[in-house]
């Protein structure tokens, strides 16, 4: 497991040269996982590290993609979202939507299936959790091909809600995944190659 050193500054300019340096610094990169030719980015050293998980935080906070009264909720995406999103969320004085894997939560749920760059996947929400019209930041740790954000804002859609835009921490380059969200605003605080 080795430390990432090819990780660029994106909107995590914002909360400085050194704060980004060090966050950076606690990013790790494993070979082949979870399968063989797939680099996988781990973010968990900068969460249990107190002055990462509140750079990630405050960077999250000023780099919004819409300005906080332009949504209601954030909503997080199993597992890593929630990991950010209902503080972020408690922070702006919003509500949390946790979008679960399939098959976590009781019925009736709405779904959505989406595919990885290894595999498929399916998300829910409980039906209730999301009332119409309600303007929805959907947060996650990462975008790559945008398969999971798309399926997040389609399960949005489909409850009635809006999707004010995405605010990830890191994106892997050369994939596509902002190109997949269209017009959706979207902020990353740091860019690399998959």
């Amino acid at each position: 497991m080795a430390q990432s050193d090819d990780i660029k500054v994106g909107e995590l300019k914002q909360v400085g040269d050194d704060d980004a340096a060090y966050l950076i610094s606690l990013i790790r990169t494993i070979p082949d996982f979870p399968k063989k030719g797939i680099l996988f980015r781990d973010f968990i050293p900068a969460m249990s590290d107190p002055r990462g998980l509140a750079i990630i935080l405050d960077a999250m906070k000023r780099t919004l993609p819409v300005k906080p009264e332009d949504f209601d909720l954030v909503a997080g995406l199993e597992a890593r979202g929630f990991l950010i999103g209902p503080q972020l969320a408690t922070d702006l004085g919003k509500g949390f939507l946790p979008m679960r894997k399939a098959g976590k939560l009781p019925e009736p749920t709405y779904s959505q299936e989406y595919a990885l760059e290894y595999g498929n996947a399916r998300i829910e929400i409980e039906q209730g959790s999301l009332r119409p019209g309600q303007r929805v930041l959907i947060v996650d740790d990462l975008i790559a091909t945008g398969g999971s954000a798309q399926a997040a804002a389609r399960l949005v859609e489909q409850a009635g809600g809006q999707v004010a835009g995405f605010s990830f921490v890191m994106e892997l380059n050369g994939l596509d995944g902002r190109k997949a969200l269209g017009a959706y605003p979207v902020t990353c605080l740091m860019n690399m190659p998959a």
